[in-house]
């Protein structure tokens, strides 16, 4: 009983830190919030997208803890966006000016005259919000693969990094808070197979690992959160949709097309790239993923698609889809486990061969 306790404890004090996080960086001072989500591109240019809030200071002299963390809870809660504002963005000898939306969003574009350094794939942009003196500034990490990079990954994340439930954001920090979480939220096998992929047949090629969801912006740390807990590899978290819910916009946004269009502004920034996909056949990944492939000839060297579906008929449709993209020169493997889809990626010289090995050790113990 006593553990039970301690471990509930535990939990309650982790989600509080999470949740309490993205407001912690005015000091409990109040006024306007830069929040940037990770950055990517090339060395022809680069994007970047984040919200300028206005969030209301901490009103009473608390310290770190409990009580500090469920006051920054509120404050996040009845925090707003801030619409009209310019931010201004400084990337290496790059300067560009972006207008906040009606939300808060800002969404920028920076087309590179001069290349980044290469020494690294990690570059830092310094952001600011022009014509207020009470803004903080903050600092955005954005990924530019090297120049000699051989593969791209595009992977869903709901169904096919992890079990469902970002859709559902109760059920998620349910689950990605309770102990033992590292067993609860991820798939078997995924960690490693990410991380093979990244490293690819060397070992140490850091291709660029891209993740797309049918979740909201505002579980952004949840999931980056979950990203480390899980020692997958970081990458820009592209998400599909903001949903709201917000006092303003109550209601979610649709998320129609998204997908697909995140997907080919990929291969438009990435041109010279092939690329790996991986979703799951619960939802229309195998749909959507074939007709890309079909619009794309050349550019999809395989489809991963893990098997979820409870459904008697869709072996049939997902085979059909298979004989398509095979005529198209790609291959779509639906399998129900990391380990089949690290035996292909292996066989294809995807990853190297510590690599498949470390997926099949990591799922079978983990089964």
């Amino acid at each position: 009983m006593a553990r039970h306790k301690r471990v509930a404890q535990y939990t309650f004090r982790k989600l509080l830190k999470v949740l309490a996080r993205p407001v912690k960086g005015d000091r409990g001072q109040g006024g306007t919030l830069i929040y940037p989500y990770r950055g990517y591109g090339s060395q022809r240019e680069i994007f970047l997208m984040g919200r300028v809030f206005h969030q209301p200071s901490l009103g009473l002299p608390l310290k770190s803890g409990v009580l500090r963390d469920m006051a920054d809870i509120v404050r996040r809660m009845v925090r707003w966006g801030l619409a009209d504002r310019e931010v201004a963005i400084s990337v290496g000898h790059h300067e560009s000016v972006v207008t906040t939306d009606r939300d808060g969003y800002f969404y920028a574009h920076i087309t590179l005259s001069r290349s980044l350094p290469t020494d690294t794939v990690w570059h830092k942009a310094e952001l600011k919000v022009l014509g207020t003196e009470e803004t903080l500034p903050a600092v955005a990490d954005i990924y530019v693969p090297k120049p000699d990079i051989d593969l791209a990954v595009i992977s869903d994340i709901d169904d096919t990094v992890m079990y469902t439930g970002v859709a559902n954001k109760i059920k998620m920090m349910y689950r990605l808070f309770m102990e033992k979480a590292d067993e609860r939220t991820a798939f078997p096998g995924v960690a490693p197979f990410y991380q093979a992929l990244h490293g690819g047949a060397t070992g140490d090629a850091g291709r660029p690992m891209l993740y797309v969801s049918r979740g909201p912006w505002s579980i952004y740390e949840i999931l980056e959160a979950f990203f480390h807990l899980n020692n997958i590899p970081a990458g820009p978290v592209l998400f599909l949709r903001e949903w709201g819910l917000t006092l303003q916009h109550p209601l979610p946004k649709k998320a129609e097309d998204h997908k697909a269009h995140l997907i080919e502004s990929m291969l438009s920034l990435y041109d010279e790239l092939p690329f790996v996909l991986i979703g799951d056949s619960g939802q229309r990944d195998p749909e959507i993923y074939a007709d890309i492939v079909e619009r794309y000839p050349n550019r999809i060297k395989t489809i991963y698609i893990r098997s979820v579906h409870k459904q008697s008929d869709r072996d049939q449709s997902i085979a059909r889809l298979a004989a398509k993209v095979q005529d198209a020169g790609c291959e779509l493997i639906l399998a129900s486990s990391s380990e089949k889809m690290a035996c292909h990626a292996f066989e294809r010289g995807y990853i190297s061969r510590a690599g498949k090995e470390a997926v099949v050790d990591a799922d079978r113990a983990e089964r």
